[in-house]
């Protein structure tokens, strides 16, 4: 399934797109002029120069590239970030330098992926009690590791 999004490119480069026919994901870039460089554990708001107007019931997803966080030790913060439907401004992510060594980020790098997701609305109905389960109220880590 398609969807038809309106985008706005104000960056020099490519509209993002998928690397494959099966991704999932379309690789965004940073707009940036000069390079910029991260200590660790350093974060920064990365500009990608796109602005869209997603459907309502839909969001953009925000996620880390595995070959960024597993060859440099980047990865977004706030995963996975949530581009509203009504949100026009535009698209930053968030990244962190996990690694041990200062990271460079050179303009029109490969920073994160967008996701399409469907969004289901929540229509709340208050009850007295709720059905149980063998799990109950078990929560983080109740089965071991």
């Amino acid at each position: 399934m398609h969807v038809s999004i309106p985008i706005i490119n104000k960056s020099v480069n490519d509209l993002p797109e998928y690397a494959t026919l099966g991704a999932s994901g379309m690789d965004i870039r940073a707009s940036m002029e000069a390079p910029l460089n991260l200590k660790p554990m350093e974060r920064v708001l990365v500009p990608t120069g796109l602005f869209v107007e997603i459907p309502e019931g839909y969001e953009i997803q925000v996620r880390p590239r595995s070959g960024l966080a597993i060859k440099q030790g980047l990865t977004c913060l706030n995963t996975p970030g949530t581009i509203d439907a009504d949100y026009r401004g535009e698209i930053k992510v968030i990244l962190i330098n996990l690694s041990g060594e200062e990271q460079t980020i050179l303009p029109g790098d490969r920073i994160a992926q967008m996701v399409l997701q469907k969004v289901e609305k929540i229509n709340w109905r208050p009850v007295d009690g709720i059905s149980q389960t063998d799990r109950g109220a078990g929560g983080f880590g109740h089965t071991g590791k």
